[in-house]
């Protein structure tokens, strides 16, 4: 019968080692059955699984082999593999595979042992680990840092909700984010992103801006922390909001506009996504005024908002047509994807509040960006720790991919 041997190589990275042995192999008729590698610090661990015809014997081969990894300076092992070892190997492929994606500051130890003890806890095997984010200095500044570490996993969790629900206790107690998500052929082909605008695009509550300026800021962000936290129905928090706002001067909005602030990332993320062939939408529970201007210096293809009413320059405390709430998020959601022939699969949904999670289960890709405890819950993945960019990392893009 055929043998199988695994040859692993470790030690000083050397251009063409994966040639030079090959090369070898060639000449005793030998099929590849797996191959892999990786470098860390010039580091090498190479590995080859193989398999021998059954008229040929191995030590021709594992002679020719030791003698050049002796030539090159590298350790080599060799281990057999049984027939029914590899068999099992094999029925190993269908299983249900998964991306969990640790996101930081800064990557420790300590975190990475506890997501990889979560992941052996409810029966996940890591198949691999891989670093996202760019080499990190010596000497970093934590406030403006990104750390990426993605584990490939495969098995079947015996209870997806509370495989999550330990991921995000980890994330609660150390700082970091932590996103679970099926190893499928749309992760790294997602097509349409839409965002909602306050807090999640621009770093500020336009309305409570307005309210400020129109001296009625406390009454106002009071009601906005409730609608956030879920605690009163958007639409009525909203009407009750903008009628405050009544008699506050036009030009008031240019002033407010001026001063608004993009979140961490944003600029990144959507000029990373425009160049990709990305749509990108703004759907948001706030003014079609300061989202067009977000529009104008994005380059966003899409706004949909509510329209502050103003009768002789003044705001009349009223907003004109439908109000864009949590299910009229959902439904532009959908209509947009129709629209550009993008499966829902395909879309990615960003927010913050509790009026965006209805747009978040219908995407592809939720995500609840430092959000509040509720919708953070409610969510299938958050980001807190990280600026806007971190998103890419969730579809599998590395910090060399996006420079």
């Amino acid at each position: 019968m055929s043998e199988i041997v695994l040859i692993n190589v470790s030690g000083q990275d050397k251009p063409g080692l994966t040639s030079e042995i090959t090369e070898i192999m060639a000449q005793y008729q030998i099929r590849i059955l797996d191959i892999g590698q990786a470098v860390i610090h010039d580091h090498l661990t190479w590995g080859i699984l193989i398999e021998l015809p059954k008229e040929q014997s191995s030590s021709p081969l594992l002679k020719d082999l030791l003698f050049k990894m002796h030539e090159l300076g590298l350790p080599v092992r060799f281990e057999p593999v049984s027939k029914e070892e590899y068999e099992n190997w094999v029925k190993g492929k269908g299983k249900a595979r998964y991306i969990v994606t640790l996101l930081s500051r800064s990557i420790t130890a300590d975190q990475i042992a506890q997501v990889s003890k979560v992941t052996a806890q409810n029966g996940l095997n890591i198949d691999n680990i891989s670093r996202l984010s760019s080499r990190p200095p010596v000497e970093i500044d934590e406030n403006e840092s990104q750390a990426c570490i993605e584990f490939s996993v495969r098995g079947t969790p015996p209870d997806l909700d509370q495989l999550r629900a330990q991921f995000l206790q980890i994330a609660s107690d150390m700082n970091v984010d932590i996103a679970f998500q099926e190893d499928s052929v749309f992760r790294r082909n997602r097509r349409l992103v839409v965002f909602d605008m306050d807090s999640t695009l621009i770093d500020a509550e336009v309305i409570d801006e307005l309210a400020k300026e129109a001296g009625v800021g406390d009454q106002v962000v009071a009601i906005t922390e409730q609608a956030m936290r879920g605690e009163i129905d958007f639409t009525e928090s909203f009407a009750r909001r903008v009628a405050l706002l009544k008699g506050l001067d036009e030009s008031v909005l240019a002033n407010v506009a001026a001063r608004l602030q993009l979140t961490e990332g944003a600029e990144r993320l959507i000029g990373t996504l425009k160049g990709l062939g990305y749509k990108t939408a703004i759907l948001s529970g706030g003014f079609t005024y300061f989202a067009n201007n977000l529009k104008q210096k994005l380059g966003i293809d899409y706004v949909y908002a509510n329209e502050l009413e103003i009768e002789n320059g003044k705001v009349t405390g009223r907003v004109t047509g439908q109000v864009v709430d949590g299910a009229r998020k959902a439904q532009l959601l959908l209509e947009i994807a129709e629209k550009e022939n993008i499966q829902q699969q395909q879309v990615i949904a960003v927010g913050d509040g509790a009026n965006d999670l209805p747009m978040l289960s219908k995407a592809g890709l939720g995500v609840a960006f430092r959000a509040k405890p509720l919708v953070k819950e409610s969510a299938k993945h958050s980001i807190s720790t990280l600026g806007l960019d971190g998103i890419l990392y969730l579809i599998g893009f590395r910090d060399r991919e996006t420079e």
